[in-house]
């Protein structure tokens, strides 16, 4: 179990958002570079951002508990926002809530502390099939991603006897449930899972378990008698012992990644446990096996002890911090890639759950692994996600109920 706990009163309810981070740029030093990690090529570093160049406008208010914010394929019209409470609520453009719900599936899951519905992934090709995906514990523990369909009737809400069941994972405790759903320019539907929490971080390196993992999993299909198929090209298909939905491993708890939608390189916010948190990088020409090194490390720092501690095959975080300050929980962002703020194109933000400090670096340093992290802002929110809308305009995500803009 991570050593701290972010208490967070919400609604009346002591909640917390156990998901502890890594990191190497520590928060007494406003910049820190890390030069490790990385593909191969020859872009030139560019400069970060600073204090004084990002804000946050408010845009929404009087949500419970959100946890995560996305938009749907063809619609640019509304966003979704989803409860921990078990609702996905939809938000228009003017920051207006819907009273009713899109989907409510309180009854169906464990919540507080960091299980609940946790986030929600529309099918690429939503506007002509209507499918949905979401991910959260149920009332057992176990990790949980369900399709559902629109209603036939109304645009704004689901259909909740549409539930097909689409995978399990049994979780031996209530931490460290991943739990972020997204789809990738291949169409296939990532999904992160954590180790499954106290007494369970070896799972990160053990291929036979879905715990400590990213997965990549084919939803158009089913195969084996899945409600989904096991892309061709998954790095360990032909591995015996190995579980075939594995895209990446050597996770503690991958509770917020991202694409780049212009690169489509995919940078993951991995939490830690009780010095470091991470920002950890594969380029999208990479075809996936990497082990981010958890438990053998926590950021670049040997965890497992003395000669375990080879970073033979290990792929090492671009970015890492310390929990001095009040950090404790890292949380992954976005490559900023809308129209409205030129000034913020190509920068990569992150945050941190417990301090509200939000970082950024230049996505393209990502590449050469010679990273440049610049905090850029310091606030009282409580963060608990990054997220997009249709024209990659970028908002950030907080417990306390509210969302706000990204801006220049």
């Amino acid at each position: 179990m991570r050593r701290r706990v972010s208490l967070l009163i919400i609604w009346g309810l002591a909640l917390s958002m156990a998901l502890t981070a890594c990191g190497s740029s520590t928060t007494t030093q406003p910049t820190a570079t890390a030069t490790h990690g990385g593909a191969n090529g020859t872009t030139t570093p560019g400069a970060p951002l600073g204090p004084g160049d990002v804000h946050l406008q408010p845009f929404a208010t009087g949500l419970q508990s959100p946890v995560y914010l996305t938009y749907a394929p063809g619609q640019t019209d509304r966003l979704y926002v989803v409860e921990q409470t078990g609702r996905v609520m939809v938000v228009g453009m003017d920051g207006a809530v819907r009273a009713q719900p899109f989907l409510d599936v309180h009854q169906l899951i464990s919540t507080g502390g960091e299980r609940g519905l946790l986030s929600i992934a529309f099918h690429p090709d939503y506007a002509r099939n209507g499918y949905f995906f979401v991910d959260y514990t149920a009332t057992d523990g176990t990790v949980t991603v369900v399709r559902y369909h629109v209603s036939q009737n109304d645009p704004y809400r689901a259909d909740p006897a549409s539930a097909q069941i689409i995978l399990t994972v049994a979780h031996p405790v209530s931490n460290h449930n991943g739990g972020l759903l997204l789809f990738g320019s291949d169409g296939y539907l990532y999904i992160g899972i954590g180790d499954g929490g106290s007494g369970n971080s070896a799972n990160g390196q053990r291929k036979n378990t879905l715990l400590g993992k990213i997965l990549r999993i084919d939803v158009d299909h089913s195969s084996s008698g899945r409600q989904y198929a096991i892309p061709s090209d998954n790095p360990f298909v032909n591995q015996a012992g190995a579980r075939p939905e594995i895209w990446a491993y050597g996770l503690r708890n991958p509770w917020r990644f991202s694409f780049d939608r212009s690169t489509h390189d995919l940078y993951i916010g991995d939490a830690g446990q009780n010095e470091f948190e991470e920002i950890d990088y594969q380029p999208a020409a990479n075809k996936g096996g990497q082990n981010y090194g958890w438990a053998i490390y926590e950021g670049n720092s040997c965890y497992a002890g003395g000669s375990a501690c080879s970073t033979g095959g290990l792929t090492a975080p671009i970015a890492t911090y310390g929990h001095e300050g009040g950090n404790c929980v890292v949380v992954g962002g976005y490559v900023y890639r809308g129209q409205k703020y030129p000034s913020l194109t190509g920068a990569y933000f992150y945050g941190d759950d417990c301090s509200g400090r939000i970082w950024s670096f230049p996505a393209a340093d990502a590449r050469d692994g010679h990273v440049t992290t610049q905090q850029i802002l310091d606030t009282q929110l409580l963060i608990s996600s990054f997220g997009e809308d249709a024209s990659s305009e970028m908002y950030v995500v907080s417990l306390d109920g509210s969302i706000l803009r990204v801006t220049g």
